[in-house]
């Protein structure tokens, strides 16, 4: 089996994250590649950033259907998964579509973790489209009083205050730029922290399957 993560940005140690998080959840029971979309933003952080990388994930989808067998969509904004699972004839999965329904079967309510605070109306707008609002706890952004933390640090800190004070069970990065992170924050935090690119990997493996 191969499947093929659609990274919707231009950066190139994202897209490397991505495949070195990719391969390590694999352990070699299923191929994966992770391509960058030409011509498109380093990243994706807003709606403008996600249609400029619409043209390029359009080609990356049609040049590699006969290639692979699953397709995951590399971004938490789940940018034109829509779109893919209309071109497509085989599996779509976003990675925020993967990680927020799974998490709402592990917890009676759940936090996203996101990277910067323009991006909550975003994630909390995806959480309404998969009908899981009245489940979610809060999104929360890491303050500016956690700048001189480390990345680790200041996502564990965010990570806590969701739970303590808005009672979220689950625990979901929301960004594939945080890929690897919730090993970490797992051993710390003792709840389920889901790392969108392994849930989008984990349920593609098995739609490939049916």
């Amino acid at each position: 089996m191969k499947i093929l993560i659609i990274n919707p940005n231009s950066d190139p140690q994202m897209g490397k994250e991505i495949q070195e998080n990719a391969e390590d959840f694999a352990k070699g029971r299923f191929e994966v590649v992770c391509k960058n979309t030409p011509v498109a933003p380093a990243f994706i952080e807003t709606y403008e950033d996600m249609s400029k990388a619409a043209a390029g994930m359009i080609q990356l989808a049609r040049e590699n259907e006969s290639k692979f067998d699953a397709f995951v969509i590399g971004c938490h904004y789940d940018p034109h998964l829509d779109v893919m699972k209309e071109i497509l004839k085989k599996p779509v999965v976003g990675i925020g579509e993967a990680s927020i329904k799974i998490a709402s079967m592990l917890g009676h309510q759940f936090s996203i973790l996101t990277t910067d605070d323009h991006s909550i109306p975003i994630h909390e707008e995806l959480v309404r489209k998969y009908n899981l609002y009245e489940v979610l706890a809060s999104v929360r952004a890491p303050g500016r009083e956690f700048d001189k933390c480390s990345e680790e640090e200041k996502y564990l800190a965010t990570a806590r205050l969701a739970i303590k004070k808005d009672r979220a069970e689950v625990i979901v990065l929301g960004c594939a730029g945080l890929t690897g992170l919730d090993r970490s924050l797992r051993r710390e935090l003792n709840v389920p922290v889901l790392d969108g690119v392994v849930c989008a990997l984990f349920i593609a493996a098995g739609l490939a399957e049916i």
